[in-house]
């Protein structure tokens, strides 16, 4: 493949290209600055790829979405979620004997320390959920002094083992402590989405007994979100350990990263919009008028991408689920039908289609954990519990690659030029 080649002024450098497997070419720019005195200017480093990555691959064109090289319809319909979790850390699927043996380990490490209660305690009962996570996986590190250099591998393997198989634990106790019920302790003998709903909805005054569709329903869910590229709160946890702080710290801040309700936050935003519509008692042309209203502060969440300019495969699949599951557990949800109605008109209007603003995953996973009894304010959290694995893998990556470095991006600076100080009384 030729060089690329930049000029400016009378100077001149070449530029090395290189090819992945799939998708973009890449220009190293690393000698720019060095050789011309030049920086590119990349706002929200959508051109930009800092690494090289083997995790994830997405072609937002066609609406691709691959783990390790296999697609997402495939993995959703027939891996089981830790399936999921050792392919994106390992870089192949486990063998019958391998998957048994993580499982194992990981069913052994979910039970928190028990003083972990009174860092729960310490929160409002008002408190998100989100923030308590991340709090909650930052603490972890000081439990497990012996197992937090990023760079020795076993130690590594350990924490990661750790943190998946503590976060159901870590969130469904904060739920019970927000709920003023009593903590539910891990059941060896379930698996982890039928334990994790144990510990969540299980109370002692009654046997608990799971439903087999909600818990196909939430490894679909956690599959599905396992990871996504170099996104908002992957970025986050790379960037963290690029300066060697462990894999427990790197994990919290990917957690406050997918918070915002421009990345996990928006499944949360999406049904307070459905909410919100049917309270207002609004037709769906208002609606969509509103929408499309440069001066109207109304926002059509859960439409559009930053990557896919097709229809997300992701949405694809939920769409399905959503009306299986809803249909499954006798629920009849009023928003399930007003979502559906609202994808119908927005992508029969020109202005949506022309902006291929499609459909993507948040649009129906609100409505799937809602039927399946989760409130509102927990939608992020349990997209955070399926992106650990993503988190993990991508921080792994990171510190195996010899060629990594803290990262330090430059910037443009445009503030006042050099100037003097000048005294109190002359101001």
């Amino acid at each position: 493949m030729p060089d690329a080649v930049v000029r400016f002024g009378d100077d001149e450098l070449n530029l090395p290209a290189h090819v992945g497997t799939q998708g973009d070419y890449a220009i190293d720019i690393s000698a720019l600055r060095g050789a011309l005195g030049i920086v590119t200017l990349d706002r929200g480093f959508a051109n930009t790829a800092e690494g090289r990555s083997s995790v994830s691959f997405i072609d937002g064109e066609e609406g691709v979405l691959l783990y390790r090289g296999y697609p997402i319809e495939q993995l959703a319909e027939q891996a089981r979620f830790l399936e999921v979790a050792y392919l994106l850390q390992y870089g192949e699927l486990p063998t019958k004997s391998e998957l048994e043996q993580y499982e194992e380990s990981i069913t052994r490490h979910t039970l928190l320390r028990e003083d972990m209660k009174h860092l729960f305690e310490a929160f409002p009962h008002s408190a998100h959920p989100m923030q308590i996570l991340a709090s909650a996986t930052s603490a972890l590190a000081t439990y497990y002094p012996d197992a937090l250099n990023p760079l020795d591998p076993e130690a590594v393997d350990i924490s990661c083992r750790r943190l998946v198989a503590k976060a159901p634990t870590m969130v469904a106790w904060s739920y019970k402590y927000r709920t003023h019920q009593p903590y539910v302790y891990p059941a060896n003998d379930l698996g982890y989405s039928e334990n994790f709903l144990r510990m969540m909805f299980a109370v002692p005054a009654e046997d608990y007994v799971v439903d087999p569709v909600v818990a196909t329903t939430l490894n679909l869910l956690l599959v599905l979100h396992a990871d996504h590229g170099q996104n908002c709160s992957s970025s986050a946890v790379r960037l963290v350990g690029s300066g060697h702080a462990n894999i427990f710290s790197s994990v919290a801040a990917g957690i406050h990263a997918l918070s915002g309700p421009l990345h996990g936050g928006a499944n949360q935003e999406v049904l307070e919009m459905l909410e919100w519509i049917v309270a207002e008692g609004l037709d769906l042309d208002t609606v969509v008028r509103k929408a499309k209203d440069r001066n109207d502060p109304f926002r059509l969440m859960g439409f559009g991408h930053r990557v896919y300019k097709n229809f997300d495969p992701r949405a694809r699949i939920l769409k399905k689920a959503a009306a299986d599951v809803l249909h499954a557990l006798g629920v009849d949800d009023p928003l399930l039908d007003l979502a559906m109605r609202l994808e119908e008109v927005a992508l029969s209007d020109d202005y949506f289609v022309e902006r291929k603003l499609y459909p993507n995953v948040d649009f129906y996973s609100g409505i799937i954990y809602r039927a399946m009894g989760f409130p509102i304010d927990m939608f992020t959290v349990l997209f955070a519990m399926g992106r650990l694995p993503g988190w993990i893998s991508q921080f792994r990556e990171l510190l195996a690659d010899p060629e990594t470095r803290i990262f330090r991006p430059r910037q443009l600076y445009i503030g006042s030029p050099v100037r003097d100080f000048v005294a109190m009384d002359e101001r």
